[in-house]
């Protein structure tokens, strides 16, 4: 155990000792360069900073090429930042104005995906840097020599140095994850029987590498263009795939099964014609052709001859094997026709479906909005977190102001980096910060007074203390990282004006303001963070896809539609649900406790899958689109009512599940079973019942295993509450 956890402190160090090294390097060459070459302090104020923001305060996941990539794109956003920083600081009140607009600007910019998320709070720091004395947009053009300057290297240096090896990219990963379909889906249609324990083994790794969990944040496709969205619907797609061939029983050797082996030899070839997308370009369009026309026959068997009541000449096993494949050729069409979406854009060649797909035809600018929209309410964890550090960092803005506190600009680097999304996290925080920036001032102190005004000491001591703080800070935890930001400070202003022992002092009274600030708007601002939130979200949307279940239960039974089940995009509210569901998700991946070295302890996480939640989700969506394609025919009144029926109890079911995950102060204590093992009528067979019953069967039967992943850790009663899924 002390192995493990020794092995990883090193590989920690490791990488963040290659990232401090690039900082270093570059930080010191701006520095120096402006500061004692040309004689320019604020160039080269500017062009440390840059550094220090983009490399040090920012969090670019990615490889160095990627991150490079990423920050020469954000050239012109860091003009923009320092130009109006330098204009708006000549008046308190424009200042606050715009750090109001800034600060909620960037920090809500992170609906975008993982890499703005990770560039806001380094972007803050540029406007931060230029709003507070002197106030002089006069130096304009140092301003923008040194940040460019710094830029420039710190690119340069993240593409050349220290390479890192890029991790399999999510096309990649999903690539696999289809190569393993196609194999199963060839045993089973080789075979006939159920796959092995083994098959099913690597059907469950392979859907397990491509959660969010397991990929490494730069290649998650969370953006909210065309193509990011269809590799998310590829990957979702394919996990459908997957958790559909591992249940598939053994196919029943009676009844006209060259069809079924012929969807299913079709399902492995589009899962390698996907694999070959992916990984080629080559489009799938001749397998999904292959594939529809299989489906449409196995289909067209399973309904029967038009002169005999729909499917009466089966056995309704065979119903029900039909009923499972066409759910298997289904989730293999998503896949394929995702996957050419992904690779090609506007430009795929496979047919799409409009209600599935409603995002292959809209514009970059409509599919940002969509984004945008989607979080502009007090219910979006994104939305939730810009109000909040946008209030903190404009009441740091006006404190600075008003009382024109010296060296305002740590107040507001204090609030941008000590606020966190929980209350409790927040005070453990600043306990940790305060400690670490009273040792760091002492320190500070010693080394003013000893040194004094001989600026080759600090500047020979400032890259070896930068190399130090930019290692030990990010590995050691909040309290160790500024204390030692704290000397480095110290450092940097002693070679910009005459050093004194002040200093210190200052820096630390800015430290308490500026966290007392974020303390306070902790309190104010949704202080329970995402966990709540998630559970709140996750609640709403089985609610939500309870209703959807109902309703569609109801239609197929009656088989008529009404109105708001036809329209496309199907389910908005449901939709809407599930966004916000993955945007909490996504939150609270950001609030775990370090592993070593940070500002708590470790807590064991629990088994509870919120995951499952959000596939649920899409299983509801995807599965009422497509059972409620026309023509609809009613079914026989056994069937009709068996439908209803199962409808109802498995909404009943998302209902306890979501009383469960986030039970209200009236919520009744019930003894009854989140999960009935035994549900009847899963098993029921009404004479005459149609395929298009069989096939609602299936998809109520897939929802109640969401279901089972979802609550098995989950206590049998509403009232009791658990800790969100960390893991």
């Amino acid at each position: 155990m002390w192995g493990e956890r020794g092995a990883r402190l090193q590989a920690a160090y490791a990488a963040s000792g290659r990232r401090a090294l690039r900082v270093t390097l570059v930080a010191a060459t701006g520095f120096y360069a402006f500061r004692y070459g040309f004689g320019r302090p604020v160039a080269a104020t500017y062009a440390l900073f840059t550094v220090v923001a983009l490399g040090g305060l920012a969090r670019i996941p990615g490889t160095g090429r990627q991150r490079a990539a990423v920050m020469t794109r954000l050239l012109p956003v860091c003009w923009v930042l320092v130009a109006a920083g330098t204009y708006l600081s000549v008046r308190t009140w424009s200042a606050v104005v715009g750090m109001l607009v800034v600060g909620f600007t960037l920090a809500f910019a992170a609906v975008g995906g993982p890499r703005p998320a990770g560039a806001a709070p380094g972007l803050q720091l540029l406007y931060i840097l230029p709003s507070f004395p002197p106030y002089d947009p006069g130096s304009l053009g140092d301003r923008l020599i040194g940040t460019t300057t710094g830029l420039a290297l710190f690119v340069a240096a993240e593409a050349l140095l220290f390479r890192e090896p890029a991790a399999p990219t999510y096309r990649e990963r999903v690539a696999r994850a289809a190569v393993v379909a196609e194999r199963c889906a060839a045993k089973l249609a080789a075979h006939r029987d159920a796959l092995s324990g083994t098959d099913v083994l690597a059907a469950q790794e392979a859907s397990q590498s491509l959660r969010s969990l397991s990929v490494p944040e730069a290649e998650r496709p969370a953006g909210p263009g065309v193509r990011a969205r269809a590799l998310a619907h590829t990957g979702l797609a394919t996990r459908t795939l997957l958790g559909r061939l591992a249940e598939l029983p053994a196919l029943p050797h009676q009844g006209p099964a060259p069809e079924v082996t012929a969807v299913l030899r079709a399902v492995a070839r589009t899962a390698t014609a996907t694999a070959s997308c992916l990984r080629a370009g080559t489009s799938p369009a001749a397998r999904q052709k292959e594939l529809t026309a299989a489906r449409a026959d196995l289909s067209a068997v399973s309904a029967g001859p038009p002169a005999t009541p729909a499917g009466a000449f089966l056995p309704p096993a065979v119903l029900r094997c039909h009923a499972a494949v066409l759910e298997i050729a289904d989730a293999a069409l998503a896949m394929g026709a995702a996957a050419d979406l992904a690779v090609r854009g506007r430009h795929a060649s496979v047919e799409l479906q409009p209600g599935r797909f409603w995002y292959a035809t809209t514009w970059a600018p409509v599919l940002w909005w969509h984004r945008l929209r989607g979080h502009a309410g007090r219910r979006s964890v994104f939305f939730q977190n810009a109000v909040r550090i946008a209030l903190a960092l404009t009441a740091a803005r006006l404190v600075a102001g008003v009382d024109t506190l010296p060296h305002g600009f740590w107040a507001m680097l204090a609030t941008l980096t000590l606020t966190r999304t929980t209350m409790g996290e927040t005070w453990s925080t600043i306990r940790l910060a305060l400690v670490g920036t009273l040792a760091g001032a002492l320190l500070s102190v010693g080394i003013l007074i000893t040194v004094g005004s001989d600026t080759t000491v600090y500047a020979v001591l400032l890259p070896l203390w930068m190399l130090l703080g930019f290692t030990v800070g990010p590995v050691r935890g909040v309290g160790w990282a500024q204390g030692l930001f704290t000397v480095l400070v110290a450092l940097v202003f002693a070679q910009l004006a005459p050093p004194t022992w002040r200093l210190a002092e200052v820096r630390v009274l800015n430290v308490l303001i500026g966290s007392a600030i974020g303390a306070v708007f902790g309190v104010l601002a949704w202080p329970r963070g995402g966990h709540e939130e998630l559970r709140r979200t996750a609640a709403d949307l089985l609610r939500r896809a309870a209703e959807i279940v109902v309703a569609t239960s109801a239609s197929v039974a009656c088989g008529t539609v009404s109105p708001p089940l036809s329209r496309a995009p199907h389910h908005r509210c449901l939709q809407r649900a599930i966004v916000l569901a993955e945007s909490a998700y996504a939150q609270v991946q950001s609030e775990p406790t370090p592993p070593f070295g940070g500002s708590g302890r470790r807590v064991r996480p629990p088994a509870l899958d919120w995951q499952a939640t959000l596939i649920a989700g899409h299983h509801t969506l995807w599965g009422s689109a497509r059972l409620l394609e026309p023509p609809l025919t009613p079914l026989n009144p056994a069937a009709a009512l068996s439908a209803g029926m199962l409808g109802e109890r498995v909404a009943g079911r998302m209902l306890l599940v979501s009383a469960a995950l986030d039970p209200g102060d009236d919520t009744p204590v019930a003894a009854t079973p989140l999960i009935d093992p035994a549900l009847p009528g899963l098993t029921a067979e009404p004479p005459g019942a149609p395929r298009r019953y069989y096939a609602t069967v299936a998809w109520l039967d897939s929802l109640m295993t969401d279901l089972t992943r979802i609550t098995y850790a989950v206590p049998w009663h509403p009232s009791a509450r658990t800790t969100a899924d960390t893991s």
